[in-house]
């Protein structure tokens, strides 16, 4: 069952792009990654999900229902946590997630307090008190408190600190295991490799690719190292091969193609080392970007 489905989304301010003609599905229980610099157009299909901007054109539904249409209904099992948060200044933690918690037809006070007790937050301080990694917890426990059946994660780890990044990763795990899906919005490329299913890259508002970690990883080029007496990188000159470069000894490339070609070259030489490696996310991004 998709949580999410979005066909052809389109969003323009004024003459100005925000994202054009974008189609994706969500499973249930998936953690989906969605990935792009800044200005791609992540955060304007995120707020089109939770209807706060309408779209120009095509549609996006989440659990089955339009997202504008049932906007309201639909948030109440959305946890969405924004780039950038902001507060009453003058309100104490405390009462802001109470008042958060209020907007919800459920009782949210255990679940408000077991949040804040992971994320280390102080509820007695005021909001104007708090660091910006702070304020960070508050948009946690607040996007979370009501245990949605979706969360919505737009750059979620900027202002956190190593150690409360790694405990809201492993938050963000736990949800998802008692079958929460979660979308999962960030630049930050190791991030989403260590915890996405899936991943979308957007580019200039517009999907150029979906797949699968695993499958991204191997339908792309391959990082070879070759370390041999007498090594002559002209031999591996061949298609396929790019950023060829010799270094003390050895040689290092890039490969797409048939694995046995370099093989085969390879065995022409007496090697004292081989690496061939799975390229990482960032670099499948920055080849789909270039």
């Amino acid at each position: 069952m998709s949580i999410i489905e979005v066909n052809n989304l389109t969003k323009y301010y004024g003459k100005s792009r925000g994202i054009v003609d974008v189609s994706f599905n969500v499973d249930e229980g998936e953690i989906f990654g969605f990935i792009g610099p800044n200005g791609a157009g992540k955060s304007t299909t995120i707020r089109l999900f939770c209807s706060l901007i309408y779209p120009s054109g095509g549609y996006a539904k989440i659990f089955g229902k339009d997202a504008i249409k049932h906007g309201p209904e639909i948030r109440q099992e959305i946890g969405y946590l924004p780039s950038e948060v902001y507060y009453y200044d003058r309100m104490k933690v405390i009462d802001l997630l109470k008042y958060s918690a209020s907007f919800y037809i459920k009782d949210c006070t255990k679940r408000l307090y077991e949040l804040a007790d992971i994320m280390e937050l102080d509820l007695k301080r005021r909001i104007d008190d708090l660091s910006y990694g702070n304020k960070k917890k508050v948009g946690i426990v607040q996007g979370l408190l009501h245990q949605p059946k979706l969360i919505l994660l737009d750059e979620p780890t900027s202002g956190l600190d190593p150690l409360m990044q790694q405990k809201f990763f492993n938050l963000i795990r736990e949800e998802n295991k008692r079958g929460v899906t979660v979308f999962f919005s960030s630049h930050i490329l190791g991030e989403v490799q260590k915890m996405c299913n899936r991943v979308a890259i957007i580019k200039e508002g517009r999907i150029i690719k979906i797949g699968e970690m695993k499958t991204l990883q191997k339908d792309n080029y391959k990082k070879i190292r070759v370390a041999a007496n007498n090594v002559d990188e002209t031999r591996f000159s061949v298609e396929g091969v790019s950023n060829l470069e010799k270094d003390n000894g050895a040689i290092r490339f890039f490969y797409k193609g048939d694995i046995n070609v370099i093989t085969r070259l390879i065995s022409e030489y007496e090697v004292s080392d081989v690496t061939i490696e799975e390229p990482t996310l960032e670099e499948i991004f920055l080849h789909y970007y270039e």
